[in-house]
């Protein structure tokens, strides 16, 4: 069903003048980590070869949690192809969880949510970001950082209402014309994308 969503984004619903350059995930800066207990047993069985890069080697290491409530919410916004914020402090985000829309503020308690197609907005000051996910997990920590891991995600004003419309009305026609089980899930999912993405522009 993600893999539908996902692929349902990659229609032409962004206007072309208003597309933009993703920096890759690759960009950003990696910070020198490793599972010691996993290095000290591998030179102990492996003592000629050096061993191998671990997941945490390219990862930069949490701060511990504060004991105090910090001002700011620090967070990860993460695509397949591509990262959106990088370690940003901000005041609030609000994601599209599949219990409901959830609000994150400093010193939220830690927990995941799965995410359903919506709007995920970022408020800084005075500015709100928003943009539309198509799917994913937000992993919210004890200590103020927010990791969101989306499968597909693109900014709000960056969409063509027109188009959106357009598809929409596509695939309730196919809902209504499907005569298999596998053609109304697909026409199901292009129709819950859709008028999620309509909401979104229009709400």
């Amino acid at each position: 069903m993600f893999r539908r969503a996902t692929g349902l984004l990659a229609r032409p619903i962004i206007s072309s003048a208003r597309a933009r350059t993703r920096p890759f995930s690759t960009d950003l800066p990696a910070t020198e980590a490793g599972d010691s207990n996993f290095i000290e047993n591998w030179k102990k069985l492996i003592p000629n070869i050096d061993p191998p890069k671990t997941p945490l080697s390219f990862m930069q290491p949490r701060p511990p949690t504060p004991s105090s409530i910090p001002t700011k919410l620090t967070v990860n916004f993460v695509l397949p192809y591509a990262s959106e914020l990088a370690s940003k402090e901000v005041d609030m985000i609000i994601i599209p969880a599949t219990t409901g829309q959830m609000g994150v503020l400093p010193g939220h308690v830690a927990t995941i949510a799965e995410l359903k197609p919506g709007v995920m907005s970022v408020h800084e000051g005075n500015d709100t970001t928003k943009y539309f996910v198509s799917s994913g997990f937000a992993f919210i920590h004890a200590n103020s950082f927010a990791d969101v891991i989306a499968v597909e995600a693109v900014p709000l004003d960056h969409i063509d209402q027109s188009l959106v419309q357009k598809g929409l009305a596509e695939f309730t026609q196919k809902l209504s014309s499907a005569s298999t089980d596998l053609e109304k899930a697909e026409a199901q999912i292009g129709v819950d994308v859709h008028s999620a993405l309509n909401a979104a522009l229009t709400g």
